[in-house]
């Protein structure tokens, strides 16, 4: 059987699909690092890697960003090619792409395999983005991945932690100070003895 004009002698085909970026959380990046260049991008210069400086930042919500894959790209290397244009250095696994579908007016989130390929599902959907879309979320698993966050990021969440703790102990004590007056003056009062 010939291959359709689109495809290639293998059976494969090329095409772009439109990723939303909806990222509640910062990502972590190189610090100072120039962004990559016409020739980097040829020569595949890994900028991350020149550098351990890190910084976060969120990204802009529902940002859109085109990529052009073939038929046999999975969510796993769609996923890692974002990252990279985006040179944010955080572990691959933290992010998930999701399918988003309008189906009895409402719209649904669905989380895709590692190993769906975007590119044919786009193809069976149609071009219509109101039929499908693509979104790359943080991955929700329920349970915290540890060990797919970096030191800086450990370390913020512990500051964080810190800082919300000393915010509820001060809330605590403020509230027992004031209960411990209001009882002081009712004593003062029930005695007949002014301050």
């Amino acid at each position: 059987m010939d291959p359709f004009p689109w495809q290639s002698e293998d059976g494969t085909y090329t095409g772009f699909i439109k990723v939303h970026l909806k990222l509640r959380r910062p990502v972590t990046v190189p610090a100072g690092i120039r962004p990559q260049s016409i020739y980097d991008a040829i020569k595949e210069v890994n900028l991350a890697a020149t550098t351990d400086k890190r910084t976060s930042f969120y990204l802009p919500l529902d940002a859109i960003k085109q990529l052009h894959i073939s038929s046999t790209t999975t969510v796993s290397e769609v996923i890692q090619g974002l990252l990279k244009k985006f040179m944010v250095v955080d572990n691959p696994q933290k992010f998930a792409l999701f399918k988003r579908i309008h189906k009895d007016g409402q719209v649904l989130f669905q989380k895709l395999s590692v190993a769906d390929c975007p590119l044919h599902l786009r193809l069976l959907a149609g071009p219509d983005t109101e039929v499908l879309s693509f979104v790359l979320k943080e991955n929700e698993t329920g349970e915290v991945e540890w060990d797919a966050f970096s030191i800086p990021e450990l370390q913020n969440f512990l500051t964080i932690l810190e800082k919300e703790e000393q915010d509820k102990l001060q809330q605590v004590q403020k509230k027992y100070n004031k209960f411990r007056q209001k009882l002081e003056e009712a004593l003062r009062e029930s005695q007949g003895k002014p301050g």
